[in-house]
């Protein structure tokens, strides 16, 4: 983070461009100036990493409370027992999806994917 604005600022030094902002007093063609960029680049870089060490706490107290992340699963028990179901009927694969509404993939899952390596073609 603070190497990147630094990078920036020395490709602009090195095309002759030197910074100034103007509403923080900061102009880099002096040695006060490049101090407080560089300052300001190093707690810009200190608060980016308090923040990830937050969310990362934030992140396990959730899951001690028992907060699940991700994205719910489409084939709930009541799903897989009815994919089971039409495949012992005799169903093919294509036929149970358009039944479901869910992906190759997912039915196969659902199946314990080991019929999904035996039965592939058939889908």
């Amino acid at each position: 983070m603070a190497s990147d604005l630094l990078n920036i600022v020395n490709e602009l030094k090195a095309k002759d461009v030197e910074l100034l902002v103007l509403d923080q007093s900061i102009d880099t063609s002096s040695p006060a100036g490049r101090a407080m960029l560089q300052m300001l680049a190093v707690f810009a870089e200190f608060e980016t990493a308090i923040r990830a060490e937050r969310q990362v706490d934030g992140i396990a107290k959730a899951k001690e409370n028992g907060t699940k992340f991700g994205r719910k699963p489409q084939a709930t028990d009541d799903v897989v027992s009815d994919i089971c179901r039409m495949r012992a009927e005799g169903l093919l694969i294509k036929d149970i999806m358009k039944a479901t509404g869910l992906s190759k993939a997912t039915a196969y899952r659902a199946l314990g994917g080991v019929e999904g390596e035996q039965q592939g073609v058939l889908a």
